[in-house]
């Protein structure tokens, strides 16, 4: 993780938090803009959810009712703890639900996992070798983009709606929406507590994600801006001793906000098979 050179430790970390837009350099400047794509997130969470189903694909091929192998005892363990999570959370069936949640978890996992690469692997290193501009901002790590947790998270909300309605009907979810929790009579509230516990479920899940992998992405900017543009001796040791100590406790971070998100998910599908 080596830091750019002539530059200031805020330029450079700057420059490594802006996305590759379908805009090019032009960054955006206001919250809100649906003409801006963010190509980089859409490509690595693309790449990440193909690399996730090739290798559940694969564990399926290599399955075998023998002895199995270290890939297959992995996998089965993982299986089961999603199967075993689903059942006890969501009090239905679980024969969609407990693959679409085993999904997330494999795909988050990756997706989070791509903070570990060198923050300057591609603009010093693979971008001068295939002659594309070095100065080309992008980030790998499609979960530390708002953008790509959130819209994780408002497909989960979708699925939510689908299984809220489908188990207890137009009827009863209109009832529940006005009638809980306190009541028909109070159906202004009940509406407007739903409607902000609905809004907050969507957003709190996204945030969370998004938050922790940005806060883990942004400190290896600061290891790499402060201690890798150090020519001495004493700067690159630093960076190699704080870079690698943060890589270690980064991978519990990484597979446990991707448990969390997955049982989230279990706990929103299963407040949707339940009626107030």
């Amino acid at each position: 993780m080596s830091s750019a050179e002539q530059v200031t430790p805020s330029e450079y970390i700057a420059h490594h938090l802006g996305h590759l837009t379908n805009h090019g350099h032009q960054a955006q400047t206001s919250l809100w803009d649906m003409s801006y794509v963010n190509i980089d997130t859409v490509i690595w969470s693309v790449a990440c959810g193909l690399l996730g189903t090739i290798i559940m694909y694969m564990a399926a091929r290599k399955a075998t009712s023998g002895v199995p192998g270290r890939f297959q005892c992995a996998v089965e363990m993982l299986i089961e703890m999603v199967d075993n999570n689903a059942k006890s959370i969501v009090h239905g069936n679980t024969s969609f639900i407990a693959p679409m949640a085993l999904s997330v978890f494999v795909w988050v996992v990756l997706m989070n996992s791509l903070d570990f690469l060198p923050v300057d692997l591609f603009s010093q290193w693979l971008f001068p070798a295939f002659g594309l501009d070095h100065e080309m901002p992008h980030r790998v790590v499609p979960t530390a983009d708002l953008n790509g947790t959130l819209g994780i998270s408002i497909g989960i909300f979708c699925l939510m709606m689908y299984y809220s309605f489908k188990i207890k009907g137009v009827g009863g979810f209109i009832k529940e929406l006005f009638s809980a929790p306190f009541g028909p009579m109070l159906f202004p509230f009940n509406l407007a507590l739903n409607l902000v516990e609905y809004a907050a479920k969507t957003f709190s899940l996204g945030m969370r994600l998004f938050g922790n992998m940005f806060a883990g992405e942004l400190l290896f900017l600061l290891i790499a801006a402060l201690l890798g543009a150090s020519d001495s001796i004493f700067g690159g040791i630093g960076h190699l001793v704080l870079g690698s100590a943060w890589s270690i406790f980064h991978i519990l971070i990484v597979p446990l906000q991707a448990f969390i998100f997955m049982m989230l998910t279990l706990v929103y599908m299963g407040q949707a098979h339940e009626a107030h």
